[in-house]
């Protein structure tokens, strides 16, 4: 997962709250960094995605390929 699927993901899982959830959530499994934090000191952005739907019991059937790069058009 690249940076830019991972702010995708939370865009479109957290709407209006997800620069709240990077920035402000702490999260256990990443060292107890915020996502910003984690992604700053080089966990990966899947790490820090998979941390943030366990902390926030995001359902698997969102979890899985949300944030990912739009299909180029041919």
């Amino acid at each position: 997962m690249r940076r830019s699927e991972f702010d995708r993901a939370v865009a479109d899982e957290f709407h209006g709250r997800a620069s709240a959830v990077v920035t402000d959530l702490v999260l256990s499994q990443v060292g107890g960094r915020t996502a910003a934090e984690a992604i700053e000191v080089g966990v990966p952005p899947r790490d820090v995605w998979s941390a943030i739907c366990e902390e926030l019991d995001v359902p698997a059937e969102r979890r899985y390929g949300v944030g990912r790069l739009e299909p180029r058009a041919r």
